[in-house]
């Protein structure tokens, strides 16, 4: 952001010209006598002489400002301000000081930058209104670039909020005026205040109003800053294909202006877009944003290179583990990052964008070295030599005025103290940092310190203080919800790094201990676990586009269901089980992490993989072994209950696996309960089944499209369809999304029942269904099922033929996504992709067992299981078992 923050402030220099006569000092009634014209008249010509020599001097400033030759533009400025003093001419005086304190800004004189402005607002006001002053076009341009560079000075201290305001001020005098360019750098400005605090909705509306404008434009500089900004904001939001495509074009743009600062600056942003999926191509982007800045002198001197470093060290960081070539004898290559990042830091000014470096390098280096596989220089890791850099860091911090990065370096800090155990200083620091935090209202900081401290106070033995903190840091996540893809914005941290732990490490203090946990203990629990589905699921959509609903008892929805919250710690599976009307219980399975993984995924193979099918001993063992952990304990609880639906909460790679496929040694679990699979019983709609006549809408493709196999089954699907209930089908040509919609619009069908191709995946882009005419995501769905024309929300929608996406361990994710967000109160799906006749055939039993009175969807699932289950041909849980029900299950 300071990059961008340079590049907007050196485009609009404030030169002379803006007042006509002699900058409104000197009219016709200042100066007569009696004696006649001739005195007025010389000093008239003096006046407009002074005035030529000062704009001269003034556009002379502007050249070596241009020309990067500051100390000489500098001098002249100052000249030019001593001049206008002498005459007593105010409002061009703070002109001057305006220009001086973007000199100082250039050159990194920060304080100085600050002081000069507060004394260029002080001669534009003159102890009066501000806004008063404003008395023609002139005045009000003025002011606009006064606060316009006073919004980036406080960019530069951590003022964050008011260099907003300060923004949206300036935009609004520019537009007064008519500089539409200008309105554009502050909107430009704005949004990426906007990006620093976490308000990446925000940005992208105001950010695709600009583009929009500046499409139609010729290419700028301006142009290529709003489309870098835009491609940024994108990658923010999990728009990943659209955030690389507008970063193209920006590279584009600037490539073609041989801005070499600019270039480097969007490799920047493409390496940070592709590090999710490609990490060979972002490690290579950021080299390459290193080599262009080598040459050229203004970029060699910006954070681009710096930037690049970091970036590639918190790269090689969190791929220690992966065997690309790239990171082959990577210690040597990390070494030299690490020292030349630390030899920049030395040498650039102090600034909030130096402060968030610093911070960033410290935070990488506290995490590498913990681990056991990097071998350099020991000096480089050692606690002694990280907390020297974060002491500056708060030293300087407090020196700029910058609250947040004050906050930051005193959190990370006293991270690092715990990281050595040295527990008292670790709690003082961090509940500094904390107080910060709070006075600045900054959630997203104060929540990773509550949480410290809940780690502090555990380590200490005080689990009461502990699950205090731990309570505060999952309510402050909760308050921000909408903004968990911004949390630590700053430093850029993830969801499975800052935001997942604390939910896991908070349900381990509850029920991991030696002591039994109490009701409450459990009912906090299980709130903590439904709450990290929500949070999963808005991480997922890069929003909080889920409308959380009141805990509601089990027993409120369905007094013969029981709901499991099986929970994967790191040393353990912990099992809530909510029975109606009863207390809680919990039991655990003493097993690392990695070993239980380990099993759900063999479970997986011998379901999917065809050469395992062979033989059912692949099955049975990793089968029975879940059977065990999940449900043989309370056996006897659920069957003295009277239960009829297990409702799963899952966790993890839980849900790669379908809970009916569960095998006690005798009978499948579908044999003997309805299962139901639920994001959390907060997200599920309570209301039963309408009884009414069933009305499906079928769409489906039996010819391959976009690389995908033809489905010559859907055809039968389709019909054995159609045999049940009253049924609109589009098939193949007909099946666009034009066409769905249209379908949608027209009719309010209960039922939608997609017969495609589709993929669940932990990424929501790549998350879809596929449609003649392209592929409908989860958000796009959403929008197209949630008809106007629909007085209720959708019953059910069917999606047959999908899977989950292979070797994704969170892709099941993405199936609870599509469940939710399509406004369906319940989804059916396939977890793999099952044979033609076999779908064929539970889709048939499925629809004729639903439409009996008083069937409910978990029941009607459960006998159509049954009854192919039952045919020697599909026996094989591969064939039915594959299909699981999301959400209400009445």
């Amino acid at each position: 952001m300071k990059n961008l923050a340079i590049f907007l402030g050196s485009l609009i220099w404030m030169s002379g010209g803006l007042f006509s006569g002699k900058a409104a000092a000197i009219n016709s009634d200042v100066f007569t006598n009696p004696n006649g014209d001739n005195l007025q008249f010389a000093l008239s010509e003096a006046a407009n002489m002074a005035e030529d020599r000062a704009a001269a001097k003034e556009r002379e400033a502007e050249a070596l400002y241009r020309a990067d030759r500051l100390n000489e533009a500098m001098g002249l400025l100052q000249d030019l301000d001593l001049e206008y003093a002498t005459i007593g001419d105010n409002l061009t005086r703070a002109r001057i000081l305006r220009n001086i304190a973007l000199v100082y800004y250039q050159k990194g004189e920060i304080s100085m930058a600050v002081s000069t402005i507060d004394r260029s607002i002080q001669f534009f006001c003159n102890s009066q209104n501000c806004e008063s002053k404003i008395v023609n076009n002139a005045t009000e341009n003025l002011w606009a670039d006064i606060i316009y560079l006073q919004g980036q000075l406080q960019t530069t201290t951590g003022q964050l909020e008011a260099a907003l305001e300060s923004w949206k001020n300036a935009a609004k005098h520019y537009e007064n005026i008519g500089e539409i360019s200008s309105v554009t750098k502050s909107k430009i400005a704005q949004a990426q205040a906007m990006m620093a605090l976490g308000l990446y909705r925000d940005a992208l509306d105001t950010l695709d109003a600009v583009n929009s404008d500046l499409d139609k434009q010729p290419n700028t500089l301006l142009k290529a800053i709003g489309l870098k900004s835009l491609g940024d904001a994108l990658r923010v939001v999990g728009k990943i294909a659209q955030s690389q495509e507008v970063l193209g074009k920006s590279l584009e743009v600037a490539q073609q202006l041989n801005s070499t600062e600019m270039v480097a600056s969007v490799l920047i942003s493409l390496g940070n877009t592709a590090r999710g999926n490609d990490v060979e191509a972002a490690f290579s982007f950021y080299e390459k944003a290193i080599f262009t800045c080598g040459n050229d002198a203004k970029c060699a001197a910006s954070m681009v290179p710096l930037d690049g470093r970091l970036n590639q060290i918190n790269l090689i960081r969190k791929n220690l583990d992966n065997r690309l070539e790239i990171f082959v004898n990577y210690d040597s290559k990390l070494e030299s990052l690490i020292r030349e990042s630390q030899a920049i830091l030395r040498e650039i000014p102090l600034t909030k964008a130096r402060i968030n470096a610093q911070l960033n390098l410290a935070r990488s280096l506290m995490a590498l070295s913990s681990s056991d596989r990097v071998k350099i220089d020991p000096e480089l890791l050692a606690p002694e030599t990280i907390a020297y850099q974060l002491a500056s860091t708060v030293a300087e911090a407090h020196t700029l005025g910058d609250k947040r990065g004050s906050s930051y370096a005193l959190g990370n800090l006293g991270r690092l103290y715990k990281l050595n155990q040295m527990w008292d200083d670790a709690r003082k620091l961090t509940e500094q940092a904390l107080l910060l935090a709070q006075q600045l209202e900054a959630g997203d900081i104060a929540y990773q310190w509550q949480w410290q401290l809940g780690r502090i106070l555990k380590a200490q033995g005080d689990r009461e203080e502990a699950i205090l903190y731990y309570k505060a840091a999952i309510n402050t996540l909760d308050s921000l919800r909408g903004d968990l893809v911004a949390v630590s914005s700053d430093v850029q941290f993830d969801f499975k790094e800052s935001v997942e732990p604390v939910y896991r490490e908070f349900v381990s203090l509850l029920l991991a201990s030696e002591q039994p946990p109490s009701p409450s203990d459990l009912i906090l629990a299980r709130n903590t676990i439904e709450s990290l589905q929500l949070a999963e699921l808005d991480n997922f959509f890069r929003d909080a586009c889920l409308n959380k609903k009141q805990q509601v008892q089990i027993d409120k929805i369905d007094n013969k269901a029981a709901v499991f919250y099986p929970i994967i710690l790191e040393n353990s599976l912990e099992v809530i089980l909510a029975l109606p009307g009863e207390n809680m219980r919990h039991y655990r399975v003493s097993l690392a992490e990695t070993e239980i993984e380990t099993i759900i995924q063999e479970l997986r193979d011998a379901l999917t993989i065809p050469r395992l099918q062979i033989s059912m001993r692949f099955f049975l063992r990793p089968s029975q072994l879940i059977y065990d952990w999940l449900i043989r304990p309370a056996e006897q609880d659920l069957a003295a209950s009277g239960v009829e639906t297990l409702v799963f909460v899952l966790d993890g790679a839980l849900r790669n696996v379908p809970m009916t496929s569960l095998y006690d040694g005798q009978q499948y679990l579908i044999e003997k309960y309805s299962v139901a699979l639920a994001p959390g019983l907060q997200l599920v709609d309570s209301q039963p089944l309408a009884r009414q006549q069933l009305k499906i809408l079928t769409a489906g493709l039996t010819e391959g499209r976009q690389g995908f196999s033809p489905l010559p089954g859907v055809e039968l699907e389709i019909e054995q369809i159609e045999a049940e209930a009253p049924t609109q089908v589009l098939l193949n040509q007909s099946f666009t999304q034009e066409n769905l919609k249209t379908a949608v619009d027209s009719f309010p069908f209960q039922i939608v029942h997609l017969a495609t191709h589709g993929k669940f995946s932990s990424q929501a882009e790549d998350t879809f269904v596929l449609t003649w005419d392209g592929r409908l995501n989860a958000k796009e769905l959403d929008s197209l099922l949630r008809s106007d024309s629909q007085k209720h929300p959708l019953e059910l929608l069917v999606l047959s033929a999908c899977n989950t996406a292979a070797g994704d361990n969170r892709a099941a994710l993405g199936l609870a996504g599509v469940a939710v967000r399509a406004g369906a109160r319940s989804t059916l799906a396939s977890l793999w992709y099952v044979s033609d006749e076999a779908t064929a055939a539970l889709m048939s039993a499925f629809y004729r067992e639903l439409a009996k009175p008083g069937a409910t969807k978990a029941e009607a699932l459960r006998l159509a299981q049954i009854e192919v289950l039952q045919q020697k041909q599909f026996a094989h849980p591969y064939f039915w078992s594959a299909f699981v029900l999301v959400g209400n299950w009445l």
